[in-house]
């Protein structure tokens, strides 16, 4: 027994001699399916459930599955709405917090099949994986932790519960096809300590490519991180590599908000709460546009349907950002190199690469006459890791490069806005990188007398 135990302090030892070596914020690579995930940049996630009948937003409990009869439940609607918007996939919430499950379980009867909604026989979950994927949406799920139904989850003895919960994953992650995310939230446990270890564990064995979403502080257990707030905002340099207690991992950041104020599930004030077109494309612009994934909360009615108003504004943003980026200006360049045209062409399978072994690089695009530009879209190719540390985009004007924008980290998309200037000279100056640079795309628009109003009409 002695000696398996210093054989197990050696290999410990080892593996932390191992892990600390490769504790470089520039050492740290994403996994391929967090880059795939990335590439997506749109998901939708969908509240639908009791509360959606009971003017709530946090059920207790205690309503009764009766009241859950949704008379013209139509997921392909809402899915066509969501391609609309440019959304590449959608996270439905199976359960919520008060614990009424939208899927025919087997754990429990507080679910669907006790429902008067087709006579008992109805699955949300399963018509809405149907609809997504025959509208080329992804499709993911979101399982609460948090019961305030089931009596066992205030069990000073949590065991039974953890079973249940492990149960319902497992039903879940078997029989609806792949997942392009699981949405795991920590809210509310009021004591009880969650399984998060054996919660992975079982999403692993059948979902090992699904991207895990948690809050920064179950960073261990996740793929991808939350950004803090519900604003839709990302307020602070995004660094995908993030340092929990001496540990790095590699934990892009998701910014969710609701399609309404205030609200994730549908109320019979809706009309009065959605947020304008150009609120939804800010909060677009400052996550997707600042290194992160957007998930935007869409909320069916007591009929089963998304309101018309809803529907069009869905619409109105996915056409807004189309019309918005599909004048690149940089595509008009000048001829140049093959390895700069690779930035330039639109296409994000390719990529210009700076030097070998330099630390810092120019990319430089040339138009035949001035052309007028605000706005500056960059992509980081981040195979290797984010390697871009400082940055400046500048515009030749009078004879010299002429800053219009100096920032830290471009990450997997970084959209900056500055003062319109008149220019046929345009350069990426990367000032700063730990590793030799590779631009995915460097876009370039005249945006702002544009604006969205044109794209609105």
């Amino acid at each position: 027994m002695k000696r398996l135990a210093g054989l197990a302090l050696a290999a410990a030892l080892l593996t932390g001699a191992a892990a600390a070596s490769a504790q470089n914020f520039a050492d740290i690579k994403p996994a391929p399916q967090q880059l795939e995930w990335q590439d997506l940049q749109f998901g939708v996630i969908i509240h639908f459930g009791t509360n959606t009948f009971l003017d709530r937003e946090w059920g207790d409990g205690t309503a009764t599955p009766q009241t859950f009869n949704p008379k013209h439940f139509d997921p392909d609607q809402w899915m066509k709405a969501i391609k609309a918007s440019g959304a590449k996939y959608v996270v439905m919430v199976a359960k919520h917090h008060d614990g009424f499950c939208l899927w025919p379980t087997e754990q429990t009867d507080y679910s669907v099949k006790a429902s008067p909604w087709m006579d008992g026989k109805g699955d949300v979950v399963g018509a809405v994986a149907k609809a997504a994927r025959a509208n080329g949406l992804g499709f993911g799920i979101y399982l609460s932790p948090w019961d305030r139904h089931d009596p066992r989850y205030k069990e000073k003895d949590t065991t039974e519960y953890d079973k249940y919960y492990q149960s319902e994953l497992e039903e879940l992650v078997t029989k609806y096809g792949d997942l392009t995310e699981f949405w795991l939230d920590g809210a509310g446990s009021g004591g009880h300590v969650y399984d998060f270890p054996k919660i992975v564990e079982t999403l692993r064995t059948y979902q090992p490519n699904t991207i895990v979403f948690a809050d920064t502080a179950l960073f261990q257990y996740a793929d991808a991180r939350w950004v803090g707030t519900e604003s839709g905002f990302i307020n602070y340099e995004n660094w995908n590599v993030i340092d929990r207690h001496g540990y790095l991992r590699w934990r892009p950041i998701e910014a969710d908000t609701p399609l309404h104020k205030l609200q994730w599930f549908w109320h019979p004030n809706s009309d009065q709460t959605l947020r304008s077109l150009d609120d939804l494309v800010n909060s677009w612009e400052n996550s997707v546009g600042h290194g992160g994934q957007w998930m935007l909360g869409a909320a069916p009615n007591s009929d089963g349907l998304l309101p018309e108003a809803d529907v069009k504004r869905l619409k109105e943003l996915g056409d807004t950002l189309r019309q918005r980026y599909s004048n690149n200006l940089a595509q008009h360049h000048l001829s140049t190199d093959e390895n700069t045209t690779n930035a330039l062409d639109g296409d994000r399978d390719t990529f210009w690469s700076a030097p070998e072994g330099s630390r810092s690089a120019t990319l430089e695009v040339r138009f035949a006459h001035p052309e007028t530009i605000d706005h500056a879209l960059t992509m980081e190719w981040l195979n290797d890791g984010q390697l871009i540390q400082q940055y400046r985009i500048e515009a030749w004007k009078d004879g010299r490069w002429v800053p219009v924008v100096s920032d830290f980290a471009i990450g997997h998309m970084k959209i900056d806005r500055f003062p319109a200037v008149i220019t046929d000279r345009v350069r990426l100056n990367i000032v700063a990188a730990a590793g030799q640079a590779r631009i995915r795309e460097f876009q370039l628009f005249h945006l702002d007398e544009a604006g969205m109003e044109t794209a609105a009409k």
